[in-house]
């Protein structure tokens, strides 16, 4: 078939295309449905209690993924600076993933338990407080914001109805586990738990 069959009948390139596109989807995204490495959680990976679960939603919500990645790529270079490289068992919890790709800021795969939560709130609040030439932004309003406790609750039965392995206890406990906590406790928790599985692990 020659080439300018194809270009001049709009529809024979579209279903090209399409069969292309489905064809190349297959071979890539198939396989990965049936590997274990891809569903099972590594070792060490838990579902997030409650109140990192708000984090990782406050997380999301305030766009932190724009200048912040959670994938360490396997280069020497990155190795080095953050830790272990991401794999696929530490990330089977996150909906939507937090792999990003842009870092204006560093990668926090490993940020956990790296710095204090103290060190977290004032650099939330005011990051120029602690890095004079950081060009993020501050989050003052978290310290007054609560979580919505029965947001949380609805979102681990939702979870749990997904094939998160959340208890019945877990889920009738969510709510009251995060009720009265600031948005800040709660972006702060999520980030302690970051990477604290294999950060040492190289």
């Amino acid at each position: 078939m020659r080439h300018e069959v194809i270009e001049k009948s709009l529809n024979l390139m579209m279903v090209l295309i399409v069969l292309a596109i489905s064809i190349g989807g297959l071979i890539e995204i198939v396989p990965l449905m049936f590997s274990a490495d891809a569903n099972e959680p590594a070792e060490g990976i838990e579902p997030y209690s409650p109140l990192r679960l708000a984090g990782r939603d406050i997380y999301v919500r305030e766009g932190c993924y724009n200048c912040h990645s959670q994938m360490i790529r396997p280069f020497r270079s990155e190795t080095e600076r953050y830790g272990p490289f991401t794999t696929a068992g530490e990330t089977v919890y996150d909906r939507p993933f937090q792999f990003g790709s842009k870092r204006t800021g560093p990668d926090l795969a490993r940020v956990g338990g790296r710095y204090s939560d103290d060190w977290h709130r004032l650099h939330l609040t005011d990051p120029r407080a602690l890095v004079p030439e950081s060009n993020m932004p501050g989050y003052p309003w978290l310290l007054e914001n609560t979580v919505d406790a029965d947001l949380v609750a609805g979102k681990l039965k939702a979870l749990k109805f997904l094939g998160d392995p959340y208890t019945d206890d877990q889920v009738a406990g969510a709510a009251d586990a995060v009720r009265g906590r600031s948005e800040m406790e709660a972006l702060i928790a999520y980030l302690q738990g970051l990477g604290i599985n294999r950060r040492d692990r190289r």
